[in-house]
């Protein structure tokens, strides 16, 4: 029984170090494109900060921006039609991704790969905002709060991608404005290769050979522990303890893709069992790594959208909802996808319509009665005042009220048939003629009574006569005013007299004879003039009297007021100023002839000089030298002594 545990001790370990000869050949010939998960050393260390330098635009401290390219604009498409529409083509190796809708609509972003491969709202479904993996970078996608927020979706990844993507929107609106910007270094070798080993890619999960003694996971990728011996029939002893995979930490989602981490222990090789760590030697513990797990995919669930607006402003009304049912898919749970709403059926679905009622709606309000018939007889209209008050009885627009709704506030109103009758006036005074035979007129018209002014046409009785003859004697040296035809007016526009022609004559036998005005003195003269207006002058300038002269010899100046009228004699700026009379004219311009008065006369043959010397001031002089004193004082030389 011993012999055979040693036999199959020893055909398990030529087994065990087959396999490790053959891990440690295929990492020779195809190394990872990365450092193997658990090498320290080859992790990016932090950035450092720039000590008194400030970063450029490519991220380089202290730089001067020439190592990189910036590429940045702002797309505005037109007129384009529902769904996809290729906006932007994000080259391989752009680094510092932003890309910003300007302002909020109710299109979306969309990422796609160069083959068409949906990352981002693809296949005509919307993801939730979140963190995407894809193209060697974490693109973050956000869509603010539709009611809070006026910002649009955006899309920033920090780069460099690993392979070329596509910008598209969904387009639902118009008016969609994108600002994008990204760098592209200069430097030509850009390593584009991201993709991620997984332990199990790398080492066979159930055990881990990749350690030798004295090695430590700083070692992987440079000096590589496992590199295979020169001679592969003779490979070195395999330490008795190594660190294996042996266990995972439960999944970070109960559904759906999440992550977990690979737990290593130190075992005994032979007998596979789990000892203390430090028997593993000097081979450090490996890191935990990370890996993809799924459980189960996530129960659906409805995905409720916003209420639209109340369908009426007041009253009760009906809102409406978007309920979908909804489940999550993707790596992480980062996206969300339409299904069907069978499989929503574990719980109640929401409601999709709900009433609503923003006020009481105002009514209409009658307010006083049927006034009375607007005629006496006939058809006429009665009315009543009808108006819209709101719940707190104030009355509003009646746009607030139910037109339709709208009690009569006019209404025809019959209050028999009107008789229609012969109206007429008296007779008139006088004779159509002074002497002779003439007539008497009045006035007749057919009315219904009560109703109207306006004449009818006819009425069933006969019409009253409208003449009736009179007789003031035979006619013997009758006198009567005659006029002529008026003349013409006296201006061609605006108000004008136009006169005529009026004598006395005598009637005598038929024949007329020309008196004198005192033989018809007894009789109303007619008028000889009145005014007469052809037609509007517009606006004209309208002149003062001039004033009275400011000197009264030796020229002086008189002013006048000048103003434009229009037709209604009210202020008017359409008046031609070329034609504009002067507001200001010179007058007296004559010699000033003193009056000679026989008691002012000059005393003294020098009194040219008492006016020179300004001696006229005071009354010796004045007396003594009248009449050049006087002479001065009209010439305005002299100031009066005060």
């Amino acid at each position: 029984m011993a012999r055979q545990q040693q036999t199959w001790s020893s055909c398990f370990r030529r087994t065990v170090q087959t396999l490790l000869q053959m891990t440690l050949l295929l990492s020779v010939l195809f190394p990872p494109s990365e450092p193997l998960p658990w090498d320290s050393d080859s992790r990016r260390a932090p950035e450092q900060e720039c000590d008194g330098h400030q970063e450029d635009v490519c991220g380089v401290c202290g730089g001067d921006g020439k190592s990189c390219d910036l590429m940045n604009g702002t797309l505005s498409p037109s007129l384009l039609s529902l769904g996809y529409h290729k906006l932007l083509e994000l080259p391989v190796g752009a680094q510092q991704i932003k890309i910003q809708e300007i302002q909020k609509t109710r299109n979306y972003l969309a990422l796609k790969t160069l083959s068409g491969e949906p990352v981002i709202n693809g296949a005509w479904a919307i993801d939730r905002p979140g963190r995407f993996h894809a193209a060697g970078t974490v693109l973050t996608y956000k869509r603010p709060n539709e009611i809070r927020s006026r910002a649009g979706e955006s899309i920033t990844a920090p780069g460099p991608t690993n392979q070329e993507l596509h910008l598209y929107v969904i387009y639902q609106q118009s008016n969609i404005t994108v600002y994008y910007e990204y760098i592209l270094p200069k430097d030509k070798d850009i390593s584009t290769h991201s993709d991620t080993h997984t332990l199990s890619a790398i080492l066979p999960l159930a055990e881990n050979h990749g350690l030798e003694n004295g090695g430590t996971a700083g070692q992987v990728g440079r000096a590589h522990p496992n590199l295979v011996p020169s001679d592969p029939s003779t490979p070195r002893p395999l330490p008795p303890y190594s660190w294996v995979a042996m266990t995972t930490t439960p999944c970070s989602t109960t559904c759906g893709t999440g992550r977990r981490q690979v737990l290593f222990s130190c075992v005994e090789r032979t007998t596979q069992t789990t000892v203390p760590g430090d028997l593993c030697g000097p081979t450090p513990r490996p890191t935990p790594q990370e890996e993809d797990c799924q459980l189960q995919l996530c129960p659906a669930f409805w995905d409720v959208g916003e209420w639209s607006e109340c369908s009426k402003t007041c009253s009760l009304g009906v809102q409406h909802r978007q309920v979908l049912c909804r489940q999550t898919r993707g790596r992480h749970g980062n996206s969300t996808v339409t299904v069907a709403s069978a499989l929503c059926e574990h719980t109640e679905m929401p409601e999709t319509t709900a009433s609503c009622q923003l006020k009481i709606c105002s009514e209409w309000q009658i307010r006083s009665e049927w006034s009375q018939c607007s005629v006496p007889c006939g058809v006429g209209q009665r009315s009543r005042e009808v108006v819209c008050v709101d719940n707190l009885g104030d009355v509003v627009p009646d746009e607030e009220c139910n037109l339709s709704l709208r009690p009569q506030h006019l209404e025809n109103c019959d209050m028999g048939v009107c008789a229609q009758s012969w109206f007429f006036t008296h007779w008139s005074d006088r004779c159509s003629a002074d002497c002779g035979v003439g007539s008497r007129s009045r006035s007749v018209v057919c009315m219904m009574s009560q109703i109207s002014s306006l004449p009818l046409d006819d009425c069933d009785d006969d019409k009253p006569e409208e003449l009736t003859p009179c007789n003031l004697g035979p006619c013997t040296h009758r006198t009567e005013w005659y006029t002529g035809p008026w003349g013409q007016c006296s201006s061609e526009c605006g108000n004008g007299t136009q006169t005529r022609g009026v004598v006395c004559v005598i009637h005598s036998n038929s024949q007329l004879e020309v008196t004198s005005g005192t033989n018809c003195s007894h009789l109303p003269r007619p008028p000889d003039s009145q005014p007469c207006h052809l037609k509007s002058c517009g606006p004209q300038w309208y002149t003062t009297d001039w004033s009275s002269c400011s000197r009264s010899c030796e020229g002086g100046y008189k002013v006048r007021e000048v103003r434009c009228l229009g037709d209604d004699l009210t202020p008017s700026d359409d008046c031609d100023p070329a034609l504009s009379p002067a507001t200001r004219e010179e007058c007296n311009t004559h010699i000033c002839i003193p009056e000679i008065d026989e008691s002012c006369r000059d005393m003294y043959f020098n009194c040219v000089l008492v006016v020179q010397a300004r001696l006229c001031v005071y009354s010796y002089y004045r007396t003594a030298c009248c009449a050049s004193c006087s002479r001065a004082f009209q010439r305005g030389t002299v100031r009066t002594l005060r």
